[in-house]
């Protein structure tokens, strides 16, 4: 969410900090040595101290276009998870909305590394050469190297350093402990020396991702992928889908990517106005598939026959609160057991139409997961769906157990659901009252085509109710707590299903296009919200 940091920083004060520091160190030589030994293990403080930014956008403004390099909270955060990522040496990966100056950060503990990690060796690459390095061009990766070189204080400068002589084209070296920085682009990436880490920028987009990959393997034990999103199915997607997103102090397992996630609401100059702007000019021009690529960062904006749109999950964020509806009714739960393969249990909790919890969770077999799940619905009544297919008959076993040991809650109903199973209410319309609409029965293939069909109807009436002021039966739409934990990879999965056709033109619903992994908390939710069958009604309970 948004920081509440105050921005733009006051760059004028900054300027006049960095003089008066200087100057106390020019006048204090003896201080030197403590000031590099200080920043040696401390690159937020160097960073913020002595680095610079550009930004050509603040040309003809009262703002100069050289700044003080002032990070806000999530750029603090982003330096940690990469310097976790040396650590560990583990890969890792940076998912971002454009504009969050994850190249500046990049290039600026870069830098760092340079100055004092002796014998440090760190590689950069993008997609073509003029994206490396191109001289004169802020956009390049090595013109912003220079640019953050040539601002630093000599005093920082390694002995015997010489621009002409140390920078070159994609080449910095440091003539006192031999660290450097070097580029290589497109194929060539990967081909050079080994490497500390190696920085891959704008990696979705890149024309043979496999080849980069295999060359890269033996090259470096740290990986760092930074790139806005580029579809589907490529080797950025497939990585970040087989990642774990990181956070301080978690410990994620050996060989494991680790995923950092950069979201515009988490830049403290970003605020909704910004974005409905942007994203109205989006639409004026006709390009709301990039708008959706590159600022919210949805995988499938360009794929066709999604089923939930990426615009209607984000219009039910906060939709009780917009439109002035509460969270009556009774409650919903969800519960999608994992199989095998890495995969996670995930458990839907929601109050009326106002989804109260999505998580997901790794640890614990079926049993375990079963007993998880009753835990967190202690207290409440309600009709628990559960996936009944595969591992499913392991959850109705632990059930069963509690049941027969006066375990299990009087409260809380294990329901069976079968992704499989025939339709629901066969000869019905799939638009009520509407005798043109087909029947269900020749329009959905199963009841997982069906109930995440039903879903969406949901989200697509929060949608139209929000942007067109359409009115509708509260208890027939949806509502996602912006506070709701993880709320930004269920966005991600909601969106994520695609829909087909079978040979006898059924719909049928793909839930894992080509490199994704299965929705654990979508399918929760598409649980959840499904209607309970007659003889499990909630006033039986």
């Amino acid at each position: 969410m948004a920081t509440l940091e105050p921005w733009p920083p006051d760059y004028v004060e900054e300027f006049r900090k960095r003089q008066q520091r200087l100057l106390k160190l020019r006048s204090r030589p003896e201080l030197i040595a403590g000031a590099r030994e200080y920043y040696r293990t401390r690159p937020v403080d160097f960073i913020e101290h002595w680095c610079v930014t550009v930004d050509p956008r603040n040309a003809g403004t009262d703002i100069p276009t050289t700044l003080p390099f002032i990070l806000f909270q999530r750029q603090k955060e982003f330096i940690a998870f990469l310097l976790a990522c040396l650590q560990d040496q583990e890969n890792g990966l940076t998912e971002k909305c454009r504009d969050m100056g994850a190249t500046w950060v990049c290039v600026a503990v870069s830098v760092w590394l340079w100055l004092f990690w002796p014998g440090a060796a760190v590689g950069w690459g993008s997609r073509k050469e003029d994206l490396v390095d191109k001289i004169g061009d802020p956009k390049s990766v090595f013109d912003k190297i220079r640019k953050t070189i040539d601002y630093l204080p000599r005093e920082f400068l390694p002995a015997g350093f010489d621009r002409k002589a140390h920078i070159a084209f994609m080449k910095v070296v440091n003539p006192e402990t031999d660290a450097s920085i070097t580029g290589e682009a497109g194929d060539n990436i990967g081909r050079g020396g080994r490497t500390l880490v190696y920085f891959k920028d704008e990696s979705a987009h890149y024309e043979h991702p496999e080849a980069i990959e295999a060359a890269l393997g033996d090259n470096t034990r740290v990986q760092i992928d930074i790139s806005s999103v580029n579809g589907p199915g490529n080797v950025f997607h497939r990585r970040r889908e087989a990642g774990i997103e990181w956070e301080p102090g978690l410990s994620v397992p050996k060989g494991k990517t680790r995923v950092f996630v950069m979201d515009w609401r988490e830049h403290p100059a970003k605020d909704q106005a910004w974005y409905d702007a942007r994203k109205r000019k989006a639409e004026d021009d006709g390009l709301q598939h990039v708008f959706a690529q590159e600022v919210d960062r949805n995988y499938f904006a360009a794929v066709e026959g999604v089923i939930i749109p990426a615009e209607h999950v984000a219009s039910a964020i906060d939709a009780h609160l917009k439109l002035g509806f509460d969270d009556s009714g009774g409650w919903r739960a969800g519960f999608d057991p994992y199989d095998e393969g890495g995969d996670q249990h995930a458990l839907a909790i929601a109050k009326g139409v106002v989804v109260k919890s999505v998580e997901a969770w790794g640890e614990g077999d079926t049993g375990a997961a079963t007993r998880r799940v009753i835990g967190q619905l202690a207290g409440i009544s309600v009709a628990l769906q559960y996936d009944g297919l595969g591992v499913g008959a392991g959850v109705k076993a632990e059930a069963n157990r509690l049941k027969a040991d006066n375990l299990l809650p009087s409260g809380i109903v294990f329901v069976p659901w079968l992704a499989s199973a025939a339709v629901l209410d066969p000869d019905g319309r799939v638009v009520p009252h509407d005798r043109e609409s087909p029947l269900n029965k020749d329009f959905f293939a199963n009841l997982k085509a069906q109930a995440w069909w039903q879903l969406a109807r949901r989200f697509e009436r929060t949608h139209k109710a929000i942007t067109e002021g359409q009115k509708y039966d509260p208890s027939t739409l949806i509502s996602l707590p912006s506070d709701l934990p993880g709320l930004a990879l269920l966005r991600k999965e909601l969106s994520q299903p695609t829909r087909g056709k079978t040979g006898a033109l059924k719909l049928v619903v793909n839930k894992t296009p080509e490199g994704t992994r299965s929705p654990n908390r979508a399918d929760s939710l598409v649980m959840a919200f499904w209607p309970v069958g007659s003889s499990y009604t909630l006033a039986n309970l």
